[in-house]
């Protein structure tokens, strides 16, 4: 006995991976995910393995992966690609790396004006306001 494989409509579909609709279509434009024949007088039908691929693509997407990204490791999905995915993954990874570094930098820029405006007792202007006008130093905390 043969199983039958299960379709669904855009829409189904669309609920199923947790998309909108007209998200689906886009990825269809992008060439991420294949648009099925429409049957003559009928609608188009989806099948588990276009849910697989959209998993893969909000997967990617949460990694921080592009939509361009993710499309050159579609090419890849086959499995005797390995090394050229895995450069990919260190070049997001790097990405990665260098954006936590440039959000602690930031952190410790905000933390140092924020001390500098609780430290400041008089009807001076606001400092952190007064430090954006004049730009933010990458080593604050600033001297008092």
């Amino acid at each position: 006995m043969s199983k039958k494989r299960r379709t669904m409509t855009i829409g189904v579909l669309a609920k199923a991976a947790g998309i909108g609709v007209e998200t689906i279509r886009y990825y269809q434009r992008r060439g991420l995910v294949a648009e099925p024949d429409k049957p003559y007088g009928s609608i188009r039908h989806y099948d588990d393995q276009a849910l697989a691929r959209l998993h893969f693509i909000r997967t990617a997407q949460w990694l921080g992966f592009s939509l361009d990204e993710i499309a050159e490791l579609l090419t890849l999905q086959d499995g005797t690609h390995c090394d050229e995915a895995r450069v990919l993954g260190e070049q997001k990874l790097a990405s990665v790396r260098e954006k936590i570094s440039s959000l602690q930098r930031i952190e410790r820029a905000l933390d140092g004006l924020v001390q500098e405006c609780c430290a400041q007792q008089s009807d001076v202007k606001c400092s952190l306001i007064t430090s954006l006008f004049d730009g933010v130093e990458e080593n604050t905390p600033r001297s008092h």
